[in-house]
Order: C-alpha cells, then sequence, then structure tokens
C-alpha cells in the first residue's frame, strides 16, 4: 500500500515541534515529518517520493531565512510529481500581497494564522487529507474510518455511480 507523508515546514523548532505534536494523531495513518528549512524540506520529499511515498500534505511557514514559503508552495505546484498535494500557508507574518501571490500561483488550499488552536489545526488537516485522497487515490475504502467518513463514502457513491463499479 502507498504511503502518504505530511511535511511540516517552519524555521522556529519550537513551532514545528508544536505542529508535529498536534499531528501526532494522524502518524498511524501517515508519515509525519518536519524541516526546519525549504532545503531540509526538498530533502525530506526525495528520500519519502524515492521510497514509494506520496506527498499528500504540506504545512508551511512564510517567513524563512533562504527562502519563503510561498515560493516554496509555488515550486511544489510546478513540479508534476508533487503539485497534487494540498498546501497549507501556515503562519503570522504574511502579508495581503504575499497571500494573494500564494493564492494565486502556490494553489494554496488553505491558510491558517499564528497562534492556532490544535484542534482546529487537526480538523483542517483532516479535511485537507480527506480532500487529497478523494482527487487522488481510486480505492477509497480504507480512508472511510480514518479521515472524514461521510465525504469518503459520499465520493465512493459517486465514483460507483459516475464509473459503473
Amino acid at each position: 500500500m502507498t504511503e502518504y507523508l505530511i511535511l511540516c515546514v517552519d524555521d522556529e523548532r519550537e513551532v514545528l515541534d508544536s505542529v508535529l505534536q498536534d499531528l501526532d494523531d494522524f502518524e498511524e495513518h501517515f508519515i509525519v515529518e518536519g524541516a526546519e528549512s525549504v532545503d531540509e524540506a526538498r530533502s525530506v520529499i526525495a528520500d519519502h517520493v524515492r521510497e514509494g511515498a506520496k506527498l499528500a500534505l504540506i504545512l508551511c511557514d512564510h517567513i524563512m531565512p533562504e527562502q519563503t514559503g510561498v515560493s516554496f508552495l509555488i515550486e511544489l505546484s510546478e513540479d508534476e510529481e508533487l503539485k497534487a498535494c494540498r498546501k497549507v500557508l501556515l503562519t503570522g507574518q504574511a502579508g495581503h500581497e504575499d497571500t494573494i501571490e500564494a493564492v494565486n500561483h502556490a494553489c494554496l488550499d488553505f491558510y491558517i494564522s499564528k497562534p492556532w488552536k490544535g484542534d482546529e489545526l487537526r480538523s483542517i488537516v483532516k479535511q485537507q487529507l480527506t480532500d487529497y485522497m478523494i482527487n487522488n487515490v481510486k480505492d477509497l475504502m480504507p480512508w472511510g474510518r480514518v479521515l472524514d467518513t461521510e465525504r469518503i463514502f459520499n465520493a465512493i457513491a459517486d465514483n460507483r455511480i459516475n464509473f459503473g463499479d
């Protein structure tokens, strides 16, 4: 079975650790990794893709030393192998123009401002992962008990009606 990666990118270690802790509920069904820089994120993605995993979701800070989160998300959206991943900007410092650029050019799927609430973050991640699976995975049945059950089963029913499966 294909493995799916959730990647969190933030140059502040305490923030990254907090996000990873909030997402530990997903570790039973997903690979959950953190990166403190865009270069490290590229390396993590490359390692997992080489092993056959797919990048399902990236949560990325905006203000980082070597490259902004928005420019990294744009880069991902232009990569054929990675563009399907759900992209969430998790930041407290992106200005109006940065956010518009992210929405227009990075196929940004969601924006969460810092500070966030753990329950809200988990709910958003669950919905984004549900969207990813519905759009990219043929056999949705295993995800029915893990993600948004109603949406997964509705998608299964729609697929049967549309494709006669």
